[in-house]
């Protein structure tokens, strides 16, 4: 057995699946399938009960999955003091974060960061923040960053950079340049999916306003930003977005601010970790140039 055949049936177990355990780790499927069958061959026992072309974890699975996490944690551990003990910074850091700072944040700071240690390498997964959250939470990922705090018991969030939410517009669909409370419950309105950090801040907002969005009209609901900003291109409606994330929209006159009267939704994005983990060195490094130049 060695830590190759682990790594392997870790992954399995985590996606239920030969092939997306493939993907994850790009190995052909038959190598993933032959390495199972050597570990099972070595335990003296079968690991996943092969249903069709779905598979279940056997109770022996169950035992052997958190040591197997263990294991390849500490020979992680153990590299990142060899690492550390040659003062290098290298490595891939795979850090998991929203749509907003995934898209237009990280990939400029990875690439600073690149320049000074051309070692290390990146994977940046973008999903919406609870879906980043709960990755850290379940030690799937080690480092996140976020757009809204989603859990605060075994989470350490730090602040970086600071977002304003502001409502978008096509051109021609809204003629004034501020509404009031009364007038946001008349035009049509594109919202984010649950899960959302920009549409749980937004939502917080509201409230404090005394409005829901049951409250709105709300036309339709989309799993991206990109999708929301075409969808307000071509006239389906309006939405409440990061400027960051419509500043080139903005200056194209794409789309149009149209402001809020007597509302500013002013937020930060976070740096998410787990505080019963200690980052790796590489990883420590760059959560330590994040927060020195997050909003420079």
């Amino acid at each position: 057995m060695d830590i190759h055949h682990l790594k392997i049936f870790a992954a399995v177990y985590k996606n239920r699946s030969f092939s997306r355990a493939s993907e994850q780790l790009h190995i052909s499927q038959p190598t993933i399938s032959e390495h199972i069958k050597n570990l099972e061959h070595e335990l003296g026992c079968i690991l996943f009960d092969r249903l069709g072309r779905s598979i279940v974890p056997t109770k022996e699975a169950e035992v052997i999955f958190p040591h197997a996490l263990q294991i390849i944690e500490n020979i992680g551990e153990l590299k990142d003091e060899v690492t550390k003990a040659g003062n290098n910074v290298k490595g891939e850091i795979i850090i998991g974060a929203s749509t907003i700072p995934g898209t237009y944040i990280l990939p400029a700071i990875a690439a600073d960061f690149k320049k000074r240690f051309p070692e290390v390498s990146f994977e940046i997964l973008i999903e919406d923040s609870k879906k980043i959250t709960d990755m850290v939470l379940h030690h799937e990922i080690q480092l996140g960053v976020v757009g809204a705090i989603m859990e605060t018991g075994k989470l350490d969030y730090r602040p970086f950079i600071e977002d304003e939410l502001i409502m978008a517009a096509p051109p021609n669909l809204v003629k004034k340049r501020t509404l009031d409370f009364r007038e946001l419950r008349e035009i049509p309105f594109i919202l984010r999916e649950k899960g959302s950090g920009t549409r749980k801040t937004m939502e917080e907002f509201l409230r404090k306003k005394g409005i829901g969005t049951n409250n709105l009209e709300v036309v339709a609901y989309l799993g991206s930003t990109d999708s929301v900003k075409q969808a307000i291109k071509v006239g389906l409606g309006v939405s409440i977005l990061s400027r960051i994330a419509v500043k080139d929209e903005l200056k194209n006159k794409s789309l149009k601010q149209i402001h809020i009267k007597d509302l500013k939704m002013k937020r930060y994005f976070h740096l998410v970790k787990h505080k019963r983990r200690s980052l790796p060195n590489h990883y420590n490094e760059f959560y330590r140039y994040i927060l020195q130049h997050g909003d420079n």
